[in-house]
């Protein structure tokens, strides 16, 4: 993941890329863990 302090003290912005079978699973466990403005984007290609 990409992680990136905010202008607000405290806040960060993660960016990461996770199996789609996992974001049902894991966007759940983020919001009850406190996490905000969750927002989900198709991939559209991945160059190794």
């Amino acid at each position: 993941p990409t992680i990136s302090h905010l202008s607000d003290k405290g806040w960060l912005d993660v960016d990461t890329i996770v199996d789609e079978v996992e974001v049902k699973r894991l966007i759940p466990t983020l919001k009850e863990s406190g996490a905000q403005g969750i927002i989900e984007y198709p991939l559209n290609k991945v160059i190794d």
